[in-house]
């Protein structure tokens, strides 16, 4: 592989990764720094195939998220920057709002506890008993609910292409990194498996699934690893049962909003996904095994850890993945007239989780800089949703490295 020479880039910034939050990333650089050259590398035939284009579709409120954190913070202001972005450029979307609904006793104390994180972040929130819950939804039944009016919906793959277009970017399709080498007075090559070489002055990893790996490559030891997560959806069948969007209260011990129905520009409702761990980066369904990522997975201290501690939470996900009538009993919980051949299989996603080495669910975004780089290590959901202002932190920083190579 060829060596970086001072002077011979091809580009300022390159982005390892073509989903939205690296053609976000990309987005921001154009408009922040004009004539930044930057260059885009990702590995599939096109943008957003995989938690981009595999997501519920879902622009979130932001009242899930710890008061001050990045999620938080993100997901607040890129709700409202989404809506505009995709009105701007004519993309599907609606702020339809949902609701989150308590169905039994124990849940109630969360729920109250949803709203008073909403209040601190923000947001608007309707607190409704049981039978206001009717006035939105007529089929779900629950002993209390909220109603967040601010949550919408748009089509993330149509907004990960507009992006690439309006960056103004080189954006590569087929182009999967296999090799970098980073020199910390010069810049990056980049190797990719075409035999491609892209030499720039600043490394964004944006590889979401393959983000640690891109680390390791560049000699940066991310201190986390990606556990990779099944979310498997249902399409229902009969969508008149739903109008808009409906979720439980959530485990505050886990990342995972739960089984929920989301109506889609399409009209359609997807149901679920529920979390089960996947058998490879892009495992996508049970039979899809890689057994070289299988075993990076169990050789991380963190995996282990992590089933020790949750193993029961996670013999239920893997129940309701075997068992269409058990995924159907969890939505039943929400909306009694499912019945088990109402939900009709459809694609699924896989969540970029990552996991420190004692076993902790890394709960925010995490984005590390190191010399002549920076690493995006955590952006599972509402990544999507919070992806404009994401990338303009990320290019902040790329055009701040790349300010201190040129000194």
């Amino acid at each position: 592989m060829a060596q970086v020479v001072a002077g011979s880039y091809d580009c300022d910034v390159v982005v390892v990764g073509g989903g939205i939050v690296g053609l976000s990333t990309a987005y921001a650089i154009g408009r922040a720094a004009p004539g930044t050259r930057v260059t885009v590398l990702e590995k599939e035939p096109g943008p957003a195939r995989h938690q981009t284009g595999r997501n519920s579709g879902v622009i979130h409120s932001g009242i899930y998220y710890r008061p001050g954190s990045l999620k938080a913070r993100y997901a607040v202001r890129g709700a409202a920057e989404m809506v505009k972005f995709c009105a701007e450029y004519d993309i599907p979307h609606a702020v339809t709002g949902k609701l989150i609904v308590a169905t039994d006793r124990e849940e109630l104390p969360r729920l109250h506890a949803l709203v008073q994180r909403g209040r601190e972040n923000g947001i608007a929130v309707r607190e409704l008993c049981a039978a206001q819950i009717a006035e939105y939804e007529p089929e779900v039944r629950g002993l209390a609910a909220i109603h967040v009016g601010t949550t919408g919906i748009c089509d993330y793959g149509a907004v990960a292409r507009r992006l690439a277009e309006a960056s103004g970017a080189d954006v590569r399709h087929g182009a999967e990194v296999v090799r970098v080498d980073r020199r910390p007075d010069r810049g990056v090559a980049v190797l990719t498996a075409a035999g491609d070489i892209v030499r720039a002055r600043v490394l964004v990893n944006c590889a979401g699934l393959h983000c640690d790996r891109i680390a390791l490559l560049t000699g940066d030891e991310p201190g986390a690893r990606i556990v990779p997560f099944r979310g498997e959806y249902y399409e229902l069948a009969r969508p008149e049962l739903v109008r808009g969007l409906v979720y439980p209260v959530p485990d505050p011990a886990f990342p995972f909003l739960g089984v929920h129905l989301t109506r889609g520009t399409d009209e359609g409702v997807h149901v679920g996904p529920n979390a089960v761990p996947a058998l490879a980066r892009e495992g996508y369904d049970w039979r899809t095994v890689r057994p070289r990522e299988l075993g990076a997975t169990l050789a991380w201290p963190g995996s282990w850890q992590l089933a020790r501690r949750h193993w029961r939470y996670g013999a239920g996900e893997l129940h309701r993945s075997l068992s269409k009538p058990a995924f159907a009993r969890a939505v039943r919980r929400l909306l009694p007239a499912v019945r088990d051949e109402d939900l009709v299989p459809t694609a699924a996603g896989v969540r970029a989780q990552a996991v420190l080495r004692d076993g902790t669910l890394v709960d925010d975004f995490l984005i590390r800089e190191a010399p002549r780089a920076v690493h995006v290590l955590n952006a599972p959901s509402p990544a999507a949703t919070a992806s404009l202002p994401i990338g303009r932190e990320i290019a902040r920083r790329a055009l701040a490295g790349l300010a201190g190579s040129e000194r």
